[in-house]
């Protein structure tokens, strides 16, 4: 253990020695790409448009948001479909009958679910920010976006700029709303198809932890898909349903990684599935991921990555452009990022390397 301490103390080290010649390329040669995760949630409210907008403001490259539906259909940016924590549905005694406890992936969860409001319903309340260590002094002052109004502002951002940003929806819990009937896939198709985004270079990224729904997707469509790795010891949803025993650690072998690359762009991992820890936190030496992913190519885009010391292994000494350019100069092709302007800063630093983002 010493010994692998030793190993990640170096390599830490040499982040900030090593010459910026030896920066290792990504998979197309393009500048990897920095996704607003929620977007710029590190600032703002996740999954507003006032945190989207920041995000692009930073230099993002794509916004992420998560769907889940309203019970009139309407896709709608939440990272879960219970949103009291996202939300002040709690504080609506008008709501208060509708809190419920449902299975939600195999888990009981209570609270309030999107699925039981309609979009009308869903525009009454007003976000606030989920975590209770970060800026509270914003919470109720925004709404909830649908995924209509986060194109809608990409594309007017990209006007505005004179550079394409991207969009890059998580379809979030596909099994479970399968089964209640209110299915995203074909939703989230005919909003894409209706707003002109075709064909494998559009600047879309589809992603999902589950699997079955993106094998689905890829007879649908030719957009760009993404598979999401959780931690190792996690197993997607649909193989849970299935019967089928392997963990997303089962899956980042070289053989599945050449199965995936069948319907798949690209990898969505746990950063840790790349640069893994010790008990106590400790970096360990890199895995072989990024190499194994770009042999099957397919990009690799991990996730998540944020300035809080509580997030940064302690190697980093609380500097978060640490990480970034250790795993830049390692050769992922983008990053999900809580603070996009971190992540540009230290991308656009870097020596510059030929292409464009996307």
């Amino acid at each position: 253990m010493f010994r692998f301490c030793k190993l990640a103390l170096l390599a830490t080290a040499m982040i900030v020695v090593m010459p910026m010649e030896s920066i290792i390329a990504t998979s197309t040669g393009a500048r990897p790409i920095v996704i607003g995760h929620r977007g710029a949630s590190g600032y703002r409210p996740e999954h507003t448009l006032e945190a989207y907008t920041l995000a692009i403001a930073q230099g993002a490259d794509f916004i992420e948001p998560d769907l889940v539906p309203t019970k009139d259909g309407v896709l709608i940016a939440r990272h879960e479909n219970e949103i009291s924590g996202t939300t002040n549905v709690a504080e609506r005694p008008e709501f208060a009958a509708r809190k419920a406890t449902k299975m939600i992936d195999g888990a009981p969860v209570t609270g309030w679910f999107t699925e039981d409001f309609t979009l009308a319903e869903i525009k009454t309340l007003r976000a606030k920010e989920r975590l209770e260590f970060r800026d509270q002094s914003r919470n109720g002052l925004y709404l909830v976006p649908t995924l209509q109004e986060v194109i809608d502002l990409a594309k007017q951002k990209s006007r505005e700029t004179g550079r394409t940003i991207g969009i890059y929806p998580e379809t979030k819990h596909p099994t479970y709303f399968q089964s209640i009937g209110l299915p995203l896939e074909d939703r989230l198709l005919k909003v894409l198809s209706d707003n002109g985004y075709a064909g494998a270079n559009a600047p879309v990224f589809i992603q999902s932890f589950e699997t079955a729904n993106l094998k689905y997707l890829r007879t649908k469509t030719d957009l760009p898909l993404v598979q999401l790795f959780d931690e190792s010891d996690v197993q997607p949803y649909d193989f849970v349903v299935s019967g089928d025993r392997r963990t997303y650690g089962d899956l980042t072998t070289p053989a599945e990684l050449a199965k995936i690359a069948e319907y798949a762009k690209g990898i969505g991992p746990y950063k840790r599935l790349i640069i893994p820890v010790d008990a106590s936190g400790k970096l360990l030496p890199p895995t072989s991921l990024v190499r194994d992913a770009h042999q099957a190519g397919l990009l690799l885009h991990p996730y998540t990555f944020r300035n809080e010391s509580r997030y940064l292994a302690p190697d980093y000494n609380n500097n978060p452009e640490a990480e970034y350019e250790q795993f830049f100069r390692l050769g992922v092709d983008g990053v999900f990022s809580d603070f996009p302007d971190t992540g540009v800063a230290v991308r656009n630093r870097l020596a510059p390397v030929s292409g464009q983002a996307r």
